[in-house]
């Protein structure tokens, strides 16, 4: 199985280890640019965007993510996670993100949906404080929407979701994401 690293600067990092690991991953809390090295693929979880951007600049993580990115090694952003990969925060992904666009932590749901690749009942997906992808380039795929909203899209090796696969226990997502990141190792 691949060797994959889950962003440990903040946020539900120990969910996705553990989801990870349950899949048979052998996973790294990457908290340095020297935990980058090696990897086959790296999830940057959900969280609080503004404390994770803090993080990575305190860290001097933004352009060893960037770079990491550019080798084409899978990566997989949930929630704050899509909100750090858009252009206004590291830069690497062609799409922007509305933060917050659901409302409020009083207004979290769940929906179920259809994404492709995934096979077998709809995906259920946790909203909690969820952004929505405003604007995005032409390479972007965009893979759900809610209310006409993109929550799911690819752009090359990049995979980002606005929601919390991890709190639903909802494991193909992380399962389509390791089978990309085994072939890297």
């Amino acid at each position: 199985m691949p060797l994959v690293g889950v962003l440990a600067l903040q946020g539900d990092f120990q969910a996705h280890s553990r989801m990870l690991r349950g899949l048979g991953a052998d996973v790294r809390e990457v908290r340095t640019p020297a935990d980058l090295e090696g990897l086959d693929g790296l999830v940057i979880p959900g969280g609080e965007s503004t404390t994770m951007t803090l993080g990575i600049a305190r860290e001097g993580l933004g352009d060893p993510l960037r770079e990491f990115a550019a080798t084409g090694t899978p990566v997989l952003g949930t929630c704050a996670g899509m909100i750090m990969l858009d252009r206004d925060h590291l830069g690497i992904a062609d799409w922007r993100c509305e933060r917050n666009a659901f409302g409020r932590q009083i207004r979290s749901f769940e929906a179920d949906l259809r994404i492709p690749g995934i096979t077998g009942p709809p995906v259920r997906a946790v909203f909690i404080r969820a952004p929505w992808i405003a604007e995005h380039g032409e390479d972007v795929e965009i893979l759900a929407s809610v209310d006409g909203h993109p929550v799911a899209a690819r752009q090359g090796n990049l995979l980002a979701i606005s929601f919390h696969p991890e709190i639903a226990g909802e494991a193909r997502l992380h399962e389509m994401f390791l089978r990309e990141a085994a072939v890297r190792a």
